[in-house]
């Protein structure tokens, strides 16, 4: 990376870049930045690759977050542009695997939300722990949905003991499965009441694509965080 015109303040790249002073300054002390020489008197003097650099930061933490931006801005300042692209390299490769990821349970979901809502009472149904070991959560995330207006198991007679029949079984599936996507509890209530009252799975087929739609956004980002990143270490 070669050097271009110097004479910058931190407030001057800062209003290019449209961050605070107080956030260059931080670039500049965590590494984001290559190092910054200062004058006689003791202040900071940026160019254009500083500008640049915070540019590509800002691209790559919008992309795959500012952890994994940090550290690739470390590696390049190394020298250790390899790594850096290793690093760049499986935040695509992590998105790629949350799209198949996505995809499978695409296909489980509707499955599910098609299966039969009937069967036995739900006092023979199954209880807490067997519903959590069934689905690979902890009991306490089930009562969190049922705290939500997510799941209404019955109640056994005398003990009062939760027991989940097939309704309750396949509405528990569809809440954990959404929440595996990130999915937040308020947006899951309108598409369980949908699967109830008819039956229908276009609110569930909604959710999906959201999903689809937010991953193909961070892979623009992540697009654009790597042509960020190209210029900075070409100029």
């Amino acid at each position: 990376m070669s050097r271009t015109r110097a004479g910058h303040r931190a407030v001057d790249l800062a209003r290019v870049a449209g961050i605070s002073t107080q956030q260059v300054r931080n670039y500049a002390d965590g590494g984001i930045l290559p190092a910054v020489p200062r004058t006689a008197a003791g202040h900071r003097r940026f160019d254009e690759t500083h500008h640049r650099a915070i540019l590509a930061y800002r691209a790559l933490a919008k992309g795959c977050g500012p952890a994994e931006a940090r550290a690739i801005m470390h590696a390049v300042h190394a020298g250790d542009l390899p790594g850096a692209l290793a690093l760049l390299d499986a935040s695509h490769a992590s998105l790629h695997g949350r799209r198949l990821s996505l995809r499978a349970t695409a296909q489980a979901l509707e499955a599910v939300a098609g299966a039969t809502a009937g069967g036995p009472p739900t006092r023979t149904g199954m209880r807490i722990g067997e519903v959590a070991a069934r689905l690979g959560v902890r009991t306490s995330a089930l009562r969190t949905w049922e705290s939500a207006g997510l799941l209404t198991p019955g109640r056994e007679h005398g003990t009062g003991y939760r027991r989940y029949g097939p309704a309750d079984l396949r509405d528990a599936q569809v809440v954990g499965m959404l929440r595996q996507g990130h999915y937040p509890l308020p947006r899951i209530r309108p598409i369980l009441e949908e699967l109830r009252r008819t039956g229908g799975r276009d609110a569930l087929r909604t959710a999906i694509a959201e999903q689809h739609a937010r991953i193909d956004r961070q892979a623009s980002d992540l697009l654009e965080a790597a042509a960020c990143l190209h210029r900075y270490v070409m100029s």
